[in-house]
């Protein structure tokens, strides 16, 4: 019997032990909850960043941007006339001097036509001059007379239309270049909506390429580019003939139309090119890559100011690889963060760990 009181005082005990023990956790724990809630607002941990102070840097200010190779000239050489084509006098690929003849229609009826007025032509310069010594008798009247001389101004007048036929007849070179594919052949029926080939000058040539509007009073004309084209292990020289007086509104670009010599051929219409246009060295304010964080409708940085992240927008320029120009929204002087980016929030308390500088920066 009594080991069983023994056994039943021991439980007990334990039990009372337990419901003890769980009494002084649960106010230990409300304790804390209490002295947590009742912590002033203004002590919340500052989120250490590095900062950059902003300062001016020379720079070499080189606008990079991709373009096109165009022909200095270039058109469908066409007839003014329809007619057979008797004469092709040019060859694929051939290069032609302004004023050569490319192609000749037939012209036998309007030669024709000419000759036959030759005759009358004759005759009525004859009849002209004999009314005319009748006129001077007073043999015929001064009406009769006109009507002689009238006949003679006409057949001028027709002689020089049909000159004019005769030359339409004939397809010139109207600037020296360079032959393309021939479409038609010797014998064709052709008429003005037929081309004959295409002729391109090629040498100078012409680069047209645009450069974002920023930029639109930093160009001018006569302004040097350098290019370079897939294929040639050379740089090229070209110069800025053109400026677009209106901006794209779409792509918000300028365009700027260069000039370059090709006298040994390498360049091509077509082919496309990678533009450097230096605008001059000038002090710019040059912050870390990585401290520039585009937005729906621009690009932001976070500055330091009173000990909080301030969001401020910034309008870039120019960007290499570690550093990217800004141009509006920040001042000499100005500390950017430019760690712990992704943690940043308007207004939030940081704490400076260290300034760094342009080569240090992350």
């Amino acid at each position: 019997m009594r080991p069983l009181i023994l056994i039943i005082v021991i439980i007990t005990a334990l039990a009372l032990l337990k419901i003890y023990v769980w009494d002084a956790d649960e106010a230990s724990a409300l304790a804390g909850t209490s002295a947590t809630s009742n912590r002033p607002a203004g002590s919340q941990t500052s989120l250490p960043v590095d900062i950059y102070i902003a300062n001016t840097v020379e720079t070499d200010n080189t606008i990079y941007a991709s373009g096109t190779i165009v022909a200095n000239e270039q058109v469908e050489l066409q007839s003014e006339v329809s007619g057979r084509l008797i004469g092709l006098n040019i060859s694929e690929g051939s290069f032609v001097q302004k004023g050569q003849l490319i192609a000749k229609l037939d012209d036998s009826e309007l030669r024709a036509q000419l000759k036959r007025l030759d005759y009358e032509d004759e005759l009525a310069i004859q009849v002209e001059a004999r009314q005319r010594k009748l006129l001077d008798i007073n043999a015929i009247s001064k009406e009769e007379y006109d009507l002689a001389m009238n006949k003679v101004n006409t057949l001028g007048a027709d002689r020089e239309l049909l000159e004019v036929q005769l030359e339409k007849t004939e397809v010139r070179a109207p600037f020296s270049g360079r032959i393309g594919f021939k479409n038609i052949s010797e014998g064709a029926y052709i008429t003005p909506n037929v081309i004959i080939a295409n002729l391109v000058q090629t040498n100078p040539v012409k680069i047209d390429f645009s450069i974002p509007e920023k930029y639109t009073n930093d160009v001018q004309v006569g302004q040097e580019a350098i290019f370079e084209v897939d294929g040639v292990n050379d740089q090229f020289l070209a110069r800025v003939i053109a400026v677009d007086p209106q901006v794209d509104e779409d792509l918000r670009t300028l365009r700027l139309r260069a000039r370059a010599d090709n006298s040994l051929g390498l360049l091509r219409p077509g082919m496309f090119v990678r533009v450097e246009l230096p605008l001059g060295s000038r002090k710019s304010i040059m912050v870390p890559t990585e401290s520039v964080m585009p937005i729906l409708k621009g690009k932001i940085v976070y500055l330091l100011k009173n000990g909080l992240a301030t969001e401020t927008k910034v309008t870039t320029g120019l960007r290499t690889d570690k550093t990217v120009q800004i141009l509006e929204g920040m001042e000499v002087g100005d500390s950017v963060i430019v760690s712990a980016l992704m943690s940043l929030k308007p207004d939030l308390k940081v704490q400076v760990q260290e300034v760094v500088n342009l080569e240090a920066a992350p």
